[in-house]
Parts: C-alpha cells; structure tokens; sequence
C-alpha cells in the first residue's frame, strides 16, 4: 500500500518545526511507520548541502539549483523508497519552500522555478502540506528570541514578506493538498486543528 507524502511549510519564525513531533507521534499511534525528514538535507549528501546553503553566499541560480540538486537526492534516497514501502513521509519543507524563498523571496523566475520541479519530481506531490501561517511581526519577534541565525532568517522583513506571500499564493494556487494553519494560536489549539486534518487523510 502507498505511503503518505507530508510536508511542514512556513516562513522562519512560523513554528511549523514544533508541530512536526506531534504529528509523528499521532499516526505512530494510529499503526503508520512513520519517518521525518527535511530540506534541505534528509540524506548524508543533503546534510552537506545544507550546510553550504545555509551559511555560503552565492549566485541565486546556484542556491536554486543546490536546493534541488538536495531534494532530488532526497527523493531517491529517502522518499520514493518510504512511500514505496506503504510509510508516512514527514518532510520539513519541499519545494514549495524554493518558490517561497527563491522566487518568491530572492526574485528568481517562476518559470525557472517550474522548469526545475518538472524535471527533478514531475509526478511526486505532498498529499498534504500543511502552511503554518503567522503575520511578519510575530515571525520575526520569534526568531530574536530563538538560537543563532542562519543566513535565511538574518534576511530583512522585506525579504520575508515576500516569502509569505508566495506561500499564500502557492496555497490558492493548489487548494487541494494545502491547509494553511493559523500558528498564532496555542500549540494546544493547532495540535486539535493537526488531528482533524489527519483524521481525515487516513
């Protein structure tokens, strides 16, 4: 039986990371083998990647074109595989985080963007993504109390209200597979939310 496809979006500062436990403990407990991964990173290769992506400056075609190279190899390595297997993927960001962040943040061509997802997952999709949504303010208040920035979240509001917008564009875009979640609420009050959700993706 195929597996699940999930994915956790948002800006920095949205909390979509701290959900994601939550998530796994709830179809563990309701029989599914569960494996959470993320982007950019998931693989032993991805990790390298992602520490280059996170810290070295670069040409904005070259981050676009790491971050895919990443996620291909995550999906060859860890997704396909999963799913093929009947498990319930977890991934903290997809490709919607590259239109968010390159396209919609940096400026890189929409078109260039779907060139790069039709050749790297032409048929693979989440079943489900789940935007964690919160206005700029409440991200960025977040972040300054949070660990040592990478070179994403040092990124101006501008930059971020950017991210936002494409993600709540990308959720019109394909209504089918997002829930954009309201993450200025409790933990406890988006959790009920997450289960509800899932109950109905079982």
């Amino acid at each position: 039986m195929q597996g699940k496809f999930i994915t956790f979006e948002g800006i920095d500062g949205a909390g979509k990371s701290t959900h994601i436990g939550f998530v796994t403990d709830f179809l563990a407990g309701r029989g599914k083998t569960v494996v959470a991964s993320r982007e950019p990173g998931g693989t032993p290769l991805g990790e390298k990647l992602r520490d280059v992506l996170l810290h070295e400056t670069m040409h904005l075609e070259t981050e676009a074109l790491l971050m895919f190279a990443s996620r291909r190899e995550h999906i060859a390595q860890v997704i396909a595989p999963q799913l093929a297997m009947g498990h319930w993927v977890l991934s903290d960001r997809f490709t919607d985080a590259s239109f968010a962040y390159q396209s919609g943040g940096r400026g890189l061509s929409r078109e260039k963007m779907e060139a790069l997802e039709a050749w790297v997952h032409p048929a693979l999709q989440p079943d489900l993504t789940l935007l964690f949504d919160v206005p700029l303010e409440v991200a960025r208040e977040r972040l300054a109390a949070s660990r040592t920035l990478d070179k994403f979240e040092r990124e101006q509001a501008e930059f971020f209200a950017r991210c936002r917008a494409e993600y709540l564009r990308r959720a019109a875009q394909f209504p089918g597979r997002f829930v954009v979640v309201d993450s200025t609420r409790s933990i406890e009050a988006i959790q009920r939310e997450l289960a509800d959700v899932l109950e109905r993706l079982l």
